[in-house]
């Protein structure tokens, strides 16, 4: 036999094979090799790419061995998953070469496999669903909200409510009240119906008129950490905030003459704000479901999987960057360590989901597809029988399907117990 292969175990979901090729086995590798190699080479006397092959090899024959070591590798690493029909998931890493010319190659190659794993109860999850009904308030802030968006302002000498912004200069201060050096902010400005605006500066500025210093001592707590703030702030400028009013022509200017009346309006917003709320609902449902699912499965995951997942959340942090050029200082490893528990959980949802959907039997099938198109069709404006041909050969809308049905059919079979949304209250 010229090539032989042991298989070793390294890991439960892990394995290492050892291949050993005579030099007759992997010499049609080389042939190759010499003569894709051959046209890239000068050599005196003969014009580029014409000199005798044997000439190339004498020249660089090792060079051009040792080179294509790891495509001869990975050639014999599929003749063996081929022929003992192994079944490796994830990318093969080569840990070790040994080679000289002539000889007996001989590699190590490792490989994860599929863990196997007994597929735990899945249906009657205990899952709490969060309700929240809406309220007329939460109309009502959403639509202060659009008109703060559309808001205008005018100059004023002095604050009556919280509908101002006050543009100021700001002086930090030492404990003794004496200015600190290079702390000094020009034209910050400040909208006293902001939430997130400190009490303390809310209610200085409060009764502010323009030209007037006020000073302002108290206490900023962020998470555990509490110091002291000291400061003056001189008002150089103030404005009214005027909020247009909520009426049929500012409805019909913000929706682009979408919505034609105030009332058609809020009837709309507030099932917005129910659709909201009930998807929601349903995702925190569903991640209860799944949580409890992949904690009830205890296996180990492939590194490959894990990696894949990982090497995914990068991408897609690339995507916030311009031309997806990562900044100098962001570590890859760093951030790969940070997000691996979330990448495990992942990958091993993964696994335990692909299991159910074979116990199940849960697959999408032409009805499924041609639903999909109907409700499609409009929307993006193409025939549906032509959404129907490119569905049916679409892995990535099956896969999207499947992902829908499986988990409809957990959350139909989960145990779910209605509680008040505890963002409710708010």
């Amino acid at each position: 036999m010229l090539v032989e292969a042991t298989i070793n175990n390294i890991s439960e979901v892990s394995k290492e094979v050892e291949i050993s090729a005579s030099a007759s086995e992997i010499q049609p590798h080389f042939d190759k090799a010499y003569s894709d190699y051959r046209p890239k080479v000068e050599i005196k006397g003969f014009r580029k790419g014409r000199a005798p092959l044997d000439l190339v090899k004498k020249l660089y024959g090792d060079m051009i061995e040792h080179e294509a070591l790891p495509t001869v590798a990975s050639q014999l690493y599929r003749d063996v998953v081929k022929e003992q029909q192994l079944k490796p998931i994830g990318e093969p890493v080569i840990v070790d070469m040994d080679y000289k010319r002539g000889e007996t190659f001989r590699v190590k190659i490792r490989y994860d496999v599929r863990p196997t794993f007994t597929l735990k109860d899945y249906k009657g999850i205990p899952a709490e669903k969060p309700v929240h009904p809406v309220t007329n308030r939460e109309v009502e802030d959403e639509i202060v909200r659009l008109q703060k968006m559309n808001s205008t302002t005018e100059e004023a000498e002095s604050v009556s409510d919280d509908e101002f912004v006050v543009t100021a200069q700001v002086q930090e201060l030492d404990k003794t009240g004496v200015p600190i050096i290079g702390k000094k902010t020009q034209d910050a400005r400040f909208y006293l119906a902001d939430p997130q605006l400190e009490q303390p500066i809310r209610d200085a500025l409060s009764q502010s008129q323009l030209g007037n210093d006020y000073q302002i001592a108290f206490q900023h707590q962020h998470d555990e950490h509490t110091h002291d703030v000291n400061l003056r702030i001189s008002v150089s400028k103030i404005e009214r905030v005027i909020l247009p009013v909520f009426n049929d022509e500012f409805v019909k200017t913000v929706t682009k003459d979408k919505v034609a009346t105030a009332e058609e309006f809020k009837t709309k917003l507030r099932q917005d704000l129910v659709e909201y709320w009930n998807e929601k609902s349903r995702r925190s449902v569903v991640n209860m479901i799944i949580g409890e699912i992949v904690r009830r499965h205890d296996f180990q995951v492939p590194e490959s999987l894990i990696r894949s997942v990982l090497e995914g959340l990068l991408e897609e942090v690339k995507t916030q960057y311009p031309d997806k050029q990562l900044p100098a200082d962001f570590d890859p490893e760093r951030f790969f360590q940070e997000n691996r528990a979330y990448a495990i959980y992942q990958a091993k949802w993964a696994l335990i989901r692909e299991e159910i959907i074979e116990a199940e039997g849960i697959k999408a099938d032409d009805k499924d597809l041609e639903a999909l198109a109907e409700t499609e069709s409009g929307r993006i404006g193409i025939d549906k029988q032509r959404l129907v041909e490119y569905y049916k050969s679409s892995d990535q809308i099956k896969d999207r399907l499947v992902s829908d049905r499986i988990i409809k059919f957990l959350v139909e079979h989960a145990k779910i117990t209605e509680v008040p949304h505890k963002d409710s209250e708010h």
